[in-house]
């Protein structure tokens, strides 16, 4: 993991004294509260409908166990004994006392931790694939680049105010885990034909109010000249990016409206002038990040086919666990585990602090030191061998996060919705518990297979609805929580955008609705192997149409 520098350790401490200072004239009176937001943006507290929160960077979704035993601290001693995991890989406290959020920053400094740039209108927390550095189809580690972008983002002169707040993120296989087609730019690592690194180029991706998908504006670019290209397209998007309307203020409307080869030309003037500068990544700059990441050392562990394939014959929920919370390592010996934090009928990406100080205990004795936040909203332990598995199983188990169900139906991305969030509009967190609820059983879960349900509560779009396989997006009709429905829509190297499906649904009813989607497809699939994606592509939305509004349908 990257380690601070003596510059990073002054810089956190430095701004953690300045907010301590603003919060005391807030409270004092001397500072309203118009005057103190754009103070606690720069800081990550926002204030939702009860109380403030505070968001937590998680850089490239990396923690170490001692970073996640202050999180479990901090909820334990300055919240309500929970955090909230969240699709940008960083953690919420929904319910910190304003007078305390100075203390909890200072104890976030102790183990090199902020709450910088996860709000405003900046280069936010730069995400990247959760299983980085462990994944057997890698071409290259993405997080070493995140951290590079990170440390040139952070608090940069030119780009700190923005038109609007600005994502990137980074992902190193070619299957893409980072959803790096729903970004402000989109970074994918791969090799030319001389095997030499580098980067497909995406800008322009984003969900919200108008979902788009990221254009390609180079096919590759040399990792050499990864800040001079990501300078080039803030410079243009600083110049051009609209500061009148915010609706219309992401780098995504500047795409559309330029148009993709107008935008990509001028990116490559504005690069042609930058690229052999002082921006161009030396190859020693590059390989010294690249050390903080290298990986574990692993020694042999051969026994963990046959102690697996006893203990699944003993346990068969053990069995299905490793069936769907399994990643195949670069290691043979060893795997990767996804730690559910989707219980059936539990509150998506919650974790409590004794949990968290659990997993931070089985990071240290079965993971190599490595805990990674996924932007599904679930916890990572990279490096485990499988001969260790079931030990690991049996530990979750104990402390209620050895859920079975990763990627299937209640493995549910949600917002905070409506019970915490001044902005949305409806619920999200009831609807993921009872959708959770309906489909328990594991059996019908393991029928239905790959299927991803995302909800928000609004049409700022955090739980991804857009890039749901199935989206619920909760919006207010006359006073009443609606619940529109969007499907086929993905979020991996073949992104689209859900297309709506019709009229929306009242809290009593989206779950049955979501329920005849899933039986719709059950009943018409080709066979077990056909996904929901792949049979909703195939089949179009007619027949889903037809299962929800009967004669409205035809109607239409």
């Amino acid at each position: 993991m990257y380690r601070y520098d003596e510059f990073d350790h002054a810089f956190v401490k430095a701004r953690v004294a300045e907010f301590r200072d603003q919060v005391k004239r807030r409270l004092s009176g001397e500072l309203t509260e118009e005057q103190f937001k754009p103070l606690r943006l720069m800081n990550g507290v926002y204030l939702q409908l009860h109380a403030y929160m505070l968001r937590i960077a998680i850089p490239y979704g990396t923690l170490s166990p001692r970073q996640m035993r202050m999180l479990a601290h901090i909820a334990r001693t300055y919240d309500k004994g929970y955090g909230h995991f969240t699709t940008r890989q960083n953690l919420q406290f929904h319910w910190p006392a304003l007078k305390d959020i100075p203390d909890i920053l200072e104890k976030l400094a102790e183990v090199e931790m902020h709450a910088i740039q996860t709000s405003g209108n900046c280069i936010r927390n730069v995400t990247a694939d959760h299983f980085a550095g462990a994944a057997a189809d890698e071409v290259a580690d993405p997080r070493p680049y995140a951290e590079i972008l990170r440390q040139w983002s952070s608090l940069h002169p030119e780009f700190s105010y923005l038109p609007r707040k600005f994502k990137i993120a980074v992902t190193g296989a070619e299957r893409d885990r980072a959803a790096v087609q729903v970004h402000d730019i989109g970074l994918h690592l791969k090799k030319d034909a001389g095997g030499r690194l580098g980067f497909a180029v995406y800008v322009g991706g984003g969900l919200g109010r108008t979902p788009m998908v990221a254009k390609k504006i180079r096919d590759f670019l040399p990792e050499e000249d990864l800040l001079s290209y990501t300078t080039a397209i803030l410079r243009v998007y600083n110049l051009h990016g609209r500061r009148d309307n915010k609706y219309k203020a992401r780098i995504k409307i500047l795409v559309h409206e330029t148009g993709t080869e107008e935008l990509a030309a001028q990116v490559e003037r504005e690069f042609a002038a930058l690229k052999d500068g002082e921006l161009k990544l030396p190859e020693a700059d590059i390989a010294a990040i690249q050390a903080y990441f290298a990986p574990p050392a692993l020694p042999p562990r051969p026994e963990g086919d046959a102690a697996i394939a006893a203990a699944s014959a003993a346990d068969r929920s053990f069995a299905d666990w490793m069936r769907r919370n399994l990643h195949t390592h670069r290691n043979p010996d060893y795997a990767s585990v996804t730690i559910s934090l989707k219980g059936i009928g539990e509150v998506p990406g919650d974790a409590s602090a004794d949990q968290m100080e659990a997993v931070a205990d089985l990071a240290e004795r079965y993971g190599f030191d490595e805990i990674r936040v996924s932007h599904e909203q679930n916890l990572i332990l990279p490096h485990v061998a499988r001969a260790d598995l079931k030990a690991v199983y049996d530990r979750l188990r104990e402390i209620g996060l050895a859920t079975s169900n990763a990627g299937l139906v209640t493995d549910i991305i949600a917002c905070p919705g409506l019970d915490y969030c001044a902005l949305a509009n409806a619920r999200s967190i009831p609807v993921a518990q009872q959708i959770s609820s309906r489909f328990a059983s594991q059996a019908r879960q393991e029928e239905i297979g790959d299927l991803k349900i995302k909800i928000s509560g609004c049409i700022n779009a955090c739980g991804h609805h857009h890039v749901g396989h199935i989206g619920i997006l909760g919006v207010e009709k006359k006073g009443a929580e609606l619940y529109q429905v969007t499907l086929g829509g993905s979020g991996d190297e073949n992104t689209a955008i859900g297309e709506i499906i019709g009229r929306g649904f009242g809290p009593d009813e989206i779950v049955d609705a979501v329920e005849t989607i899933i039986e719709t497809y059950l009943a018409n699939r080709q066979d077990r192997h056909e996904t929901f994606l792949a049979a909703y592509r195939r089949l179009g939305p007619a027949p889903f149409k037809e299962a929800l509004y009967g004669r409205e349908a035809k109607a239409a």
